[in-house]
């Protein structure tokens, strides 16, 4: 056998070899890019909230906040994979998906989803469930039974999250009447703000409220998880795009920009009228807030719709913390709707102002349309009346079967981590070494 045909032979077993391992449809650049985005989204709720969460509430219940979010992800995930990707990413109505993806059947280990695998894009979805609903605890923490948030938090992600993400994301009613919703501001932000907004009233304030001084167990803790929720966040919007393109990277860019100028804004308010001094908590709060109002419209403004949107996210998210929740006298422990609710309400409706054509095609008002501006009205709509009805008939569902959903009064003036989980967050009693017999 000459060599031309020893040539001609391994070209031919090569071929199939060659021919699967560049499927023309699975882009490696953009697997690679969502391999990182998805740990990076994940990354942001078992360590970034928890600690922003931990850090800001009182140390008596740290564990017990801390253990909320981290045990949300865990339902989440689960939740996810058995039915929640299916109701929001199968194929159904306008409202929500169907079965056909029920424990992720049907979906083979080599399918594609657009150039990334099928697997990889369930996973990424499914961190943003996750952190959804982790988001929504912080609104109650001190006083909620755990069965009763380990029970809700599973049937959130299944009747509240996953239709909203269908009608949404999922080829349903909202992005078919010409939503823009990049990265989550109505399927995470609104409708954890406002699911939030709806379990303080049915919970109840904290004991004392109004007198209570409510002092961050460790600020440190608090800059650490806010910081960790800023780096991941690249993920949560740049992975929003789904590929490793100039979309992602303009995502990346306003999204980091967006942060600086509301902690900016929101430090600058609380040094010049309140506080008088520039504290690290206004700071930190100013960039989560300047993170959720970027997060919709991180596929569509520039740079200087970033500084707008950051800016204007800062002084609201002050608003509602600082102003709007003393007027109202709701105790909404960790501001979910002053800072997630306003704030995602305001970013999806600057969505539709400042969406420039020039960065994803899309035109909003001060370009030329102002059209767009009505889908991103009726978004919000839509999202809060389903949110807030929708949390109200789960949460009665979910007490009936706990017995109620908040703990004791002797359990509340103790604090949750002795009282309820045995273990503390902070051993400051001194070793005593045992004497010898």
């Amino acid at each position: 056998m000459n060599k031309k045909s020893i040539s001609l032979l391994i070209m031919a077993f090569a071929m199939p070899l060659i021919s699967w391992g560049q499927d023309s449809s699975l882009d490696t650049g953009d697997t690679a890019w969502m391999l990182v985005s998805t740990a990076l989204v994940m990354l942001m709720t078992p360590a970034g909230l928890t600690l922003f969460y931990g850090g800001l509430t009182r140390r008596k219940s740290v564990l017990n906040t801390i253990g909320m979010s981290y045990t949300a992800f865990c339902t989440a995930t689960i939740v996810w994979v058995v039915i929640g990707y299916s109701l929001a990413f199968s194929e159904g109505n306008g409202f929500i998906g169907g079965f056909d993806y029920f424990m992720l059947r049907g979906i083979k280990i080599d399918d594609i989803s657009g150039t990334i695998p099928h697997l990889l894009f369930v996973m990424f979805q499914g961190t943003f469930a996750a952190i959804a609903v982790a988001l929504v605890s912080g609104s109650i923490i001190e006083r909620v039974k755990y069965s009763t948030w380990f029970i809700f938090s599973i049937l959130w992600v299944m009747f509240i999250y996953s239709p909203i993400a269908h009608m949404v994301w999922g080829g349903g009613i909202l992005s078919d009447h010409g939503e823009l919703d990049f990265a989550g501001g109505t399927v995470i932000h609104i409708n954890a703000g406002i699911s939030g907004l709806v379990l303080v009233y049915l919970v109840g304030n904290r004991k004392g409220h109004k007198g209570l001084e409510h002092r961050p167990s460790s600020t440190k803790l608090m800059l650490l998880g806010s910081a960790l929720l800023w780096f991941g966040w690249f993920g949560f919007n740049g992975g929003s795009e789904l590929a490793a393109d100039f979309i992602a990277a303009n995502a990346l860019l306003v999204t980091n920009v967006a942060a600086a100028a509301g902690g900016l804004a929101w430090l600058t308010i609380e040094w010049m009228t309140s506080h008088k001094k520039p504290t690290l908590l206004g700071s930190a709060s100013g960039v989560v807030s300047g993170l959720v109002g970027i997060t919709p419209a991180s596929g569509y403004v520039d740079v200087s719709g970033a500084i707008l949107i950051g800016l204007i996210s800062g002084a609201i998210g002050y608003f509602g913390v600082v102003k709007l929740k003393v007027l109202l006298g709701y105790d909404d422990t960790l501001d979910v709707f002053g800072i997630h609710g306003l704030v995602g309400i305001f970013g999806a409706i600057a969505t539709g102002f400042l969406a420039n054509p020039d960065i994803n095609g899309e035109t909003g008002l001060l370009y030329g349309n102002p059209g767009q501006v009505v889908p991103q009205l009726v978004a919000v709509g839509a999202t809060i009346v389903y949110s807030g009805i929708g949390s109200i008939l789960l949460f009665k569902i979910t007490t009936l079967v706990t017995g109620g959903g908040r703990v004791e009064d002797a359990l509340e003036d103790q604090g949750m981590d002795l009282g309820y989980h045995g273990e503390e967050s902070f051993d400051t009693e001194d070793y005593i070494e045992p004497t010898k017999a």
